[in-house]
């Protein structure tokens, strides 16, 4: 632990087996009459434990902690807390862009005359590379062999610099590829629950034993996954993340804080992935936006970490921030089961139990902002679909729901001309068999994936696809032959169960073979259909389904001819490949016949939960995990092989379109520039309401008429290994080049046009953003955007921030900011304006046709400031209106000064080493 303040004399000794630590003491607030631990929600416990622990006077101060102590479930708090999570997760899609800004930072912190080697995380930092596997191949034993050379074949150039990252950057890990799906990596591995014990490959030192709750922020929003594993942790954007890594606070307010009870016992038949989308669909109904859910009540007494770990990763479905189950019994289970030592358990117990955040039956219920209850026993066998993880359907009911979508697919499809000459560039593929055409029709399953770590990290899930499978076969049921069928399990400890059952003989023989350690078609990389199948739906513009076991189900996500998607429990993945359509009633309806002409009912071949758990107590143990974890960085062949430069800077490639040096640090001088006002600038884009990340931020594949896909290709690159966005992200030419670039985008200066277009001004002239945001830059025209409520809501993206910045963009003036994507663009130096309450653009007759004067900046910035803007409209006409600064805290100001969040943590590294000389 750092020096700090400790105001509240809070540190003291803990003994846990024959170790002894330093820790925070969260009684001594007691103590102080500051607050009942009894009745503080679990996870403020956790908040309150941070503050007290890096009390500063500055970011953190007495009072912020005597804010949080004394929270009041009944009044909704605007204070704002600065937050020190433990640790950062990566994926590598995410990963590659923070990785290239600290290479950037280091060629940066030499040209100022500074060590290179100073710019490190300042705290652990783990990436885990399972984006960029896609299923080409499936259906044969040598799926993933093949699906793993494509990939390093593909990203090859990414794997590289992300293994310099590893060898040259202190406190940075990376997975390597074809290991495991980042968030399964993190339950079954990463993650310490009580840092100070060692853990995660790390030993204990006596010297420096604190103990701490283990807290992160990761940069996919599926971070939450390991809230069922009692530690807090969610998703944020690049920036975020960071800035975290080197040291800098996460602001946030004091949350409110949903308690969701829960009694009872799930019933015979009914899986975790039932339960899960039955909790998304309650917490959608109840509005958590922003919010923390706990979960408390008895039925977590009947509740295994591998059940909750399901849930908390669908909480960005549900839309809080996190989604937490407190410490217990069934915590210190699992870290047993999954390979963690001893004297790591003995603390987290010891830690949490002193704490007061170990939960027993007996444990008081906190007070929470409100509260919603489920009797677990009333959860029936469900899937959520066709469009959104929310709307869940009860297995019954799924036929008719399908049927009713179908037909307004159907009248959509009959209302377009010539809708069966739709032809797909997305076919090809590596399939087992020929497939009659003439069998694929609406309605039809062409993908059943069992995927995502949501799922594959719940042993009774899958063994439960794998004792169907078996029942299936004996009864000579066969997946339908126009089905897609994989298995991507997020973890090898998946692998190995699942053979010493000897279950995954009979999920190959459905086709379910194993095609990869990764997200796969969860995340889109579903691969092509075979050929005939695509040309079967294309030609008939059929509207097919894909089934699978993830987390979200929006429309074309998963595949680009797939219209109807559905989350479902593994096991239904396999009962609807077997059936091949949607169109079926499972609960009363045969899936087909067997051997002798008799119909076989999912009934007749579902496992009893007796079935499962027999063959989990038989097959799983803790030494699958540490032989699968004891090497984990390691990686295979494949990544031994990589041809990787070494040394403390990174050596760029010129002519790599994957990875470049970006511009962010050119000519940053070791004090910042006085901040000046903003004249003369032009709107970019006039936007509505309600404009998410989605449309800023460059996603999904690279158009072939798009600037990014023209300047692709001036560089060499065809179309076929165009690859995608988020491949690409540490590429910032091909990023500012798509940013904006969304189909669906609506730029009021451009009426009655979709996409990113806008009028260069005051020629007139229709061009794509990008293009005219490179003439106002070669006009000296700074650039701007007008924009309605909610201005970023959706994911937090860094794109939707630096693409901005790299346009051109100085400000936003919108109605309202989603509370991530504000912060972002104060990292990015854009300053977020925010209307008067009650005015938009059309109050001051604003078109965006008008310059911009943004006044009063360089008098000084201080936080939430009044802001003088002027617009001249063609005439000359001046319309003066105020609006208000949305920097709201002092450590933004500075943020802003010095034109971003890292060129703020540059300089700062760069004067403590000065001090030091």
């Amino acid at each position: 632990m750092n020096q700090h303040a400790n105001s509240f004399n809070a540190v003291g000794r803990l003994v846990a087996g024959d170790r002894t630590y330093s820790y925070v003491r969260l009684a001594a607030l007691e103590e102080a009459g500051l607050t009942k631990l009894d009745r503080l929600p679990y996870s403020l416990k956790i908040l309150l434990e941070n503050l007290v622990r890096f009390e500063d006077g500055r970011s953190v101060t007495k009072e912020d902690v005597e804010a949080l102590a004394r929270w009041n479930p009944h009044h909704h708090s605007e204070r704002e807390i600065a937050y020190r999570p433990a640790r950062v997760l990566l994926q590598d899609f995410t990963g590659v862009p923070a990785v290239v800004d600290l290479a950037a930072m280091r060629d940066a912190m030499a040209v100022m005359g500074g060590d290179p080697k100073a710019i490190n995380p300042l705290q652990p930092v783990e990436l885990v590379i399972d984006h960029s596997v896609q299923v080409d191949a499936f259906g044969s034993p040598d799926a993933f062999k093949k699906n793993a050379e494509l990939e390093f074949e593909r990203n090859r150039e990414r794997y590289a610099f992300l293994k310099w990252g590893q060898h040259a950057l202190d406190n940075f890990r990376a997975v390597p590829p074809d290991t495991g799906i980042v968030h399964q990596v993190n339950i079954e591995f990463l993650a310490r629950v009580i840092f100070g014990a060692g853990g995660a490959g790390a030993g204990y030192d006596p010297q420096t034993a604190f103990a701490y709750p283990d807290t992160l922020v990761g940069t996919d929003s599926h971070t939450t996954m390991v809230n069922g594993l009692g530690v807090l942790a969610w998703g944020v954007g690049g920036i975020e993340a960071e800035a975290a890594m080197l040291g800098q606070p996460v602001t946030m307010l004091i949350p409110d804080v949903i308690g969701f009870r829960m009694s009872g016992q799930l019933r015979e038949g009914v899986t975790a992935t039932d339960l899960v989308l039955t909790v998304t669909e309650m917490l959608r109904n109840k509005g958590v936006v922003g919010k923390f859910v706990e979960f408390f009540g008895s039925g977590l007494s009947n509740l295994g970490v591998a059940d909750r770990v399901t849930i908390g990763n669908m909480s960005p479905e549900y839309g809080s921030t996190c989604a937490i189950f407190p410490i217990d019994a069934q915590t210190l289970e699992y870290l047993r089961l999954t390979g963690r030592n001893a004297e790591h358990v003995a603390l987290v117990e010891a830690y949490a139990k002193a704490q007061g955040m170990f939960r027993t039956d007996a444990t008081p219920d906190p007070l929470f902002t409100d509260t919603l209850e489920l009797d677990l026993r009333t959860v029936t066998p469900s899937l959520a679909g066709p469009r959104r993880p929310q709307d869940r359907v009860s297995l019954g009911n799924v036929k008719d729901t399908f049927n009713a979508a179908l037909e307004e697919w159907v009248a959509a499809r009959e209302a377009k001309p010539a809708s069966a000459a739709a032809r797909m560039e997305n076919e090809g593929g590596i399939a087992t068999a020929a497939v009659d055409k003439t069998k694929v029709a609406d309605g039809s399953v062409v993908i059943a994936a069992i995927t995502s770590c949501t799922n594959t990290s719940n042993p009774s899930v899958l063994i439960g696809a794998g004792l169907l499978a078996r029942n299936a076969l004996a009864r000579g049921l066969r997946s339908k032959p126009w089905v897609k069928t994989s298995l991507a399990p997020g973890s090898k400890v998946v692998t190995d169960y699942l053979a010493k059952a000897g279950l995954q003989k009979y999920l190959d023989q459905l086709g379910f073979n194993l095609v990869g350690y990764g997200c796969t078609t969860c995340i889109g990389n579903s691969g092509p259909l075979p050929l005939e199948i695509a040309e079967a739906v294309a030609e008939h513009d059929s509207i097919v389904a894909a089934v699978l076991s993830g987390n979200r189900n929006f429309e074309g996500r998963i595949h680009p001819q797939v219209r109807a998607n559905y989350l479902a429990s593994p096991p239904l993945v396999v009962a609807y490949a077997l059936a091949g359509r949607m169109g079926i009633d499972l609960t009363t309806e045969p899936i087909d016949e067997d051997q002798t002409g008799k119909p076989v009912y999912l009934k007749d071949i579902w496992p009893s939960n007796a079935a499962i758990s027999k063959v989990i107590a038989e097959s799983i143990n803790d030494e699958m995990f540490k032989a699968n974890y004891r090497d984990i960085f390691r990686g295979d062949d494949n990544w031994a092989k990589l041809n990787v430069p070494t040394g403390e800077r990174y050596e760029w490639d010129p002519a790599s379109e994957y990875v470049k040096h970006p511009p962010y640090f050119e000519h940053m001088g070791t004090e910042p520039a006085a901040v000046a006002d903003i004249h003369g600038a032009r709107a970019l884009a006039v936007l509505g309401d309600s404009v998410t990340t989605d449309h800023i931020s460059p996603a999904g594949n690279i158009a072939k008429t798009s600037p990014a896909a023209k300047y692709l290709m001036a560089h060499g690159v065809q179309a076929a290994d165009f690859n995608s966005y988020g491949a690409r992200r540490g590429n910032h030419e091909v990023m500012v080049r798509g940013t904006f670039a969304n189909v669906r985008l609506r730029n009021l200066l451009v009426p009655g046009v979709e996409g990113g277009y806008t009028r260069y001004l005051p020629a007139n002239e229709q061009l794509s953003i990008f293009d005219a945001a490179m003439k106002y830059k070669k006009d000296g025209t700074p650039l701007i955007v007008l924009a309605g409520k909610e201005y970023g809501s959706g994911s937090s993206r860094d794109w939707a921030a630096k693409g901005p910045y790299l346009l051109g963009i100085r400000a936003v003036i919108a109605e309202s900011f989603e509370r991530i994507h504000r912060s972002n663009l104060i990292g990015m130096g854009i300053l977020p304006l925010e209307f008067e309450a009650g005015a938009d653009r059309t109050t001051y007759g604003l078109t965006g046709e008008e310059t911009f004067d943004v006044i009063g900046l360089e008098n000084g910035i201080t936080p939430r400031m009044q802001v003088h803007v002027r617009a001249i409209d063609a005439n000359g006409r001046k319309i003066d209106f105020k609006v208000l600064l949305r920097i709201d805290t002092p450590d933004e100001a500075e943020y802003y000064r010095h034109g971003g969040i890292l060129q703020f943590v540059l300089r700062q590294l760069r004067r403590k080493q000065t001090a030091a000389v």
